[in-house]
This record gives structure tokens, C-alpha cells and sequence, in this order.
């Protein structure tokens, strides 16, 4: 990826998160004065879902920030992993909260208490409709700077969304059901840290998996693959493999050429590959191209 294309991803994506530092702190200050004022403990499991979502997006802007690093000597590829471990780290958060809050629900269950106020509901309806919107923002971010963080930054904001509409659901139960029905605001919360749970975990197996450095998707190959064996002078491909750094993939391609043709010639080629491979997709950063002799040894 060249550094502008590089700069124009890293920017995409802490635009994104910035925004969703900014929502989620004004949605949870809401939606923690509505919990404490309406008597709703799933309103306030809510709230802590946002604010964690806040510390959330602030670790996803530092490891953009750190990702975009230009290579040093201590850090020949980049500083690229910075990325994953962000969105690992946020997944882990994710699940946690989801633990706090289910721990919660279940004492608030045994603890009696007056069902919820009504004006709450006018709150989560709210609440769902930013998160919601929020998620599709930041969704489409993620897919344009390529950056596995701001995916799971916008699937927090999907979960928020979750939590908020199993709440709206709990609270309509307990307020139709009247007398006995006041701990369906608790249950609600419950359920919803369940899903909050399943998507931490979700979340943090493509984290893992990138740190892994396992395979890209198949497109990212099939595109080098393509690109290389239309370079005149390539005989045929060998091996290709793509891993992801950040916010960038780097590749190393056995090149097949004449085998009698001169060194210098060679040479030229696997220049002229890299270049045409880096032109059809600016988020690849390197390509480290192996020449081999037609007939020669893999």
C-alpha cells in the first residue's frame, strides 16, 4: 500500500471511531440518568455497554494510530499487528461486560423491585435507532480501510443496538404484565448479555486469526495470481502467499520464467510483477517475488 493510500485508510477509520467515542458518551450519560430515574436495570446495563464501547473505540483509534507507523528498525513490516490486537482487545472488553452485566441481572432478578418507568421506552427507541445507524457507519467503514478493529468496533455498536431492544422488549413485558412481571427488565438484560458474549467471542477469532497471520481472503490471491500471470515474460506461478498487516497485505510469489533467459532479464520481470501487483491493489504494501527457471526446482 502506498503511504497515501495507507494515510486515507488510517483516516477512514479513526474518523469512524471518533464518532462513536462521541455518540457513546452522550448516549450513556442518557441512558444512565433514564435507568436511575425509570428504575431500569436493563437501561443501566445499557449504559455500561455504552461506555464500554467508548473505552472500546479509544483502544481501536491507538491501534489504527500505531498501525499506520512507518517501519522502523525494531519493526521492519510496520507496525501493522498493532491493528488486531486492538480489535482483540476490544472483543475481550466485550465479552467481560457481558459477564458484569449478566452477574448483575441475575441479583437484581432475586431482588425485588417496582417495574420500570414508561418514559424509558422512548429512550431505548432512540438509543436503538443512533446505535443501529451507528453500526452501518462504521460497518462501511471498516470494509474501506480494510481494518479488522473497526469491524469490531461497529459490531459493538450492533450489540449495543441488541441490548438496548431486548430492554425496550423487557420493559413493555413488565409493564403489560403488571404485578409479578417487574423482573422481565432484569431477564432482558440477561438475555442480552448473552448476546453481547456470543459476539465478543465472535469478534475475537478473526483477531486471533489475523495475529496468526492466516490466509487473507481468497479474492486478495486469486487478484495477485491474476495480475502476475499477465506480466509478459512470467511462464507460470508457483507458490503465493498473502498475509494481512493492519491495514495492509504483503506477498511472496515464486515467479516461473525461461529458464535461459539472462539474469538481468529476470530480474526486470519480477520488478515489472511487483509493480503491476502493487497498482491493482493499493492495500498491498510488498511483494517479495522469487524467480524460478522454467523446469527448475519448486
Amino acid at each position: 500500500m502506498t503511504s497515501g493510500g495507507k494515510s486515507e485508510a488510517a483516516t477512514i477509520g479513526l474518523r469512524s471511531a471518533m464518532v462513536g467515542v462521541v455518540a457513546n458518551m452522550v448516549l450513556a450519560a442518557v441512558k444512565a440518568i433514564a435507568g436511575v430515574a425509570g428504575n431500569s436495570y436493563a437501561l443501566i446495563a445499557d449504559a455500561i455497554e455504552s461506555t464500554s464501547d467508548v473505552v472500546s473505540s479509544l483502544i481501536v483509534i491507538g491501534g489504527i494510530k500505531l498501525a499506520a507507523k512507518p517501519a522502523d528498525d525494531d519493526h521492519p513490516y510496520g507496525h501493522g499487528k498493532a491493528e488486531p490486537i486492538a480489535a482483540g482487545v476490544v472483543s475481550i472488553a466485550l465479552m467481560t461486560a457481558a459477564v458484569g452485566i449478566a452477574i448483575e441481572s441475575i441479583r437484581e432478578i432475586h431482588t425485588p423491585h417496582h417495574a420500570p418507568a414508561a418514559f424509558t421506552l422512548a429512550v431505548l427507541v432512540g438509543v436503538v435507532f443512533v446505535k443501529e445507524t451507528l453500526f452501518r457507519y462504521v460497518f462501511r467503514a471498516s470494509k474501506v480501510a480494510g481494518s479488522t478493529a473497526v469491524k469490531t468496533d461497529a459490531w459493538h455498536h450492533r450489540s449495543d443496538a441488541l441490548t438496548s431492544l431486548a430492554a425496550f422488549v423487557g420493559i413493555s413485558l413488565a409493564l403489560i404484565g403488571g404485578e409479578g412481571y417487574e423482573s422481565a427488565d432484569d431477564f432482558a438484560a440477561l438475555f442480552a448479555s448473552c448476546i453481547i458474549a456470543v459476539n465478543g467471542f465472535r469478534l475475537f477469532r478473526p483477531a486471533i486469526a489475523e495475529i496468526m497471520d492466516a490466509a487473507p481472503p481468497a479474492d486478495i490471491e486469486a487478484g495477485v495470481r491474476s495480475t502476475a500471470a499477465a506480466v509478459p515474460g512470467v511462464a507460470s506461478l508457483d507458490k503465493c502467499l498473502v498475509r494481512k498487516m493492519g491495514l495492509e497485505y504483503y506477498v511472496d510469489l515464486h515467479v516461473v520464467v525461461d529458464g535461459g533467459m539472462p539474469v538481468r532479464e529476470g530480474h526486470r520481470i519480477a520488478h515489472e510483477v511487483k509493480d503491476a501487483v502493487r497498482r491493482s491493489n493499493p492495500k498491498i504494501s510488498d511483494v517479495l517475488i522469487h524467480i524460478e527457471p522454467a523446469g527448475g526446482p519448486a
